[in-house]
């Protein structure tokens, strides 16, 4: 059985491989805890100079695997998925994303957080927090009305819209759009391995630069929304939102004020 997140370090690239395709890339507890595993490791080891986080070329991931979610959500800041989201913001090395096709959900917002992002044209984008009956995460609460203004975050947090990789390369979301899955992913790799060519502390002062406005009012961010994400998880909507996502049919919020 293939592991379902490739982790392989080559010529100074550390590739975070998302690797579960029968389940579109649908993200496990195992799998946060394996690639904030990785992450840690990534910021200790001399020779990584950079860290690239893909799909394949047809999917970047759809979210959360629900079934695995459901069977233990996360309970704290401890918990894997938060896990990983610390070792994604505290890394001190450039990270770059190669994304195609379905990035759903911390598919998108964990973008918000890697130096560089490479997607595809037709990649598809979404946050549909609130139509499980969720709230947002890793900041995007934050950062998105600032990058695009309240009106476009409104509709991409609140109504959960879908928008494209050319709409996101538009907005800032991402640095460029890409012909296809297999040039977004090509241009992802280069770019990651150019920094195996540059000045390694240059870079990281560099990256700290850029990061420090505005990064502990981001991480108090991440913090208030991790702890109401928890609580809106037991919530009478979110258990219809999901339990109807089970069951593949549309949620009834109607009995809900």
């Amino acid at each position: 059985m293939m592991d379902s997140v490739q982790v392989r370090v080559d010529a100074g690239v550390m590739t975070l491989r998302m690797n579960r395709a029968d389940k579109k890339n649908a993200l496990t507890r195992a799998m946060y805890s394996r690639m904030a595993e990785a992450l840690r490791e990534a910021d200790t080891e001399r020779s990584v100079r950079a860290v690239l986080i893909t799909g394949s070329e047809q999917c970047f991931t759809s979210g959360n695997d629900v079934a695995d979610f459901l069977q233990a959500p996360p309970s704290g800041m401890d918990s894997p998925v938060f896990q990983f989201m610390q070792a994604l913001f505290e890394l001190q090395k450039p990270i770059i994303a190669g994304v195609a096709g379905p990035a759903v959900g911390i598919g998108t917002t964990l973008l918000l957080h890697c130096d560089l992002v490479y997607v595809s044209q037709n990649a598809v984008l979404k946050m549909p927090f609130v139509n499980l009956g969720l709230c947002p995460e890793f900041g995007s609460s934050l950062i998105l009305p600032r990058l695009l203004g309240p009106a476009r975050a409104s509709e991409l947090l609140l109504l959960g819209e879908s928008f494209s990789g050319e709409q996101a390369a538009q907005w800032g979301i991402a640095t460029a759009a890409l012909e296809n899955g297999a040039a977004a992913l090509t241009k992802a790799a280069s770019a990651a391995q150019r920094f195996t060519q540059l000045a390694p502390s240059a870079v990281a002062d560099s990256k700290r630069l850029m990061r420090t406005p505005g990064r502990e009012e981001l991480r108090q961010a991440i913090e208030a929304e991790g702890d109401l994400f928890i609580r809106r998880l037991r919530s009478p909507e979110a258990l219809e939102a999901l339990s109807a996502f089970m069951q593949r049919r549309q949620p009834d919020f109607s009995r809900f004020n």
